[in-house]
């Protein structure tokens, strides 16, 4: 996937006249792209469209229209968008409960580096945390992470060939794994992929 162009992003006026349609598009894409990891978290598998959507979001809500403004959001979202090697996700740590949530964020300090993804037949690959600022401090972590998963030349074939998908997390207050992801999932994030 290429990153995002400048003229590729529609107006603020088209993007009114689109936004309905285009917001379910995005809704029923990204079923195939959420993974619930255990009871509290959840992965969303970020891609072209996924970005395109929060891009657009952002500049109808700013109400931003000139250049300089648009390509700082550019600037800060497309990095967000898997280039062929990786698949690039949203962590969300969900609690309803503030105590709740408030308790396990500080048992979960350093949870983010502690994520997996697993190719059948090879070792796993733990995420590359939140590459744009620091999201926790000595007395919690954040309830929202962003995770980068690089994967090497054989993943990417052996997912190709059909090789199953585990992602999981390893961490010692959290430890949960999707083994095997569902199929729909799986297919959808082999399409971020280049071989």
């Amino acid at each position: 996937m290429s990153a995002i162009a400048r003229e590729s992003l529609l107006s603020l006026e088209d993007y009114a006249r689109q936004r309905a349609e285009f917001r379910a598009r995005v809704i029923e894409h990204k079923k195939r792209r959420a993974l619930r990891v255990g009871d509290s978290v959840t992965l969303i598998f970020e891609d072209e469209l996924t970005i395109r959507y929060q891009i657009q979001e952002m500049l109808r809500v700013e109400r931003i229209f000139e250049e300089a403004g648009i390509e700082d959001e550019l600037d800060a979202y497309n990095p967000l968008v898997p280039d062929g090697s990786n698949w690039k996700a949203t962590m969300l740590i969900e609690y309803a409960d503030p105590l709740e949530r408030k308790h396990w964020l500080a048992r979960l300090i350093g949870v983010e580096d502690r994520v997996w993804v697993r190719v059948a037949g090879h070792d796993a690959v733990f995420a590359i945390a939140d590459e744009d600022l620091e999201r926790e401090n000595g007395e919690k972590t954040s309830s929202v992470h962003f995770l980068r998963f690089e994967l090497e030349p054989a993943m990417i074939a052996a997912l190709g060939a059909g090789a199953a998908l585990a992602v999981g997390i390893d961490h010692p207050a959290c430890r949960v794994a999707v083994d095997p992801v569902p199929e729909v999932i799986r297919s959808s994030l082999c399409g971020d992929l280049h071989a």
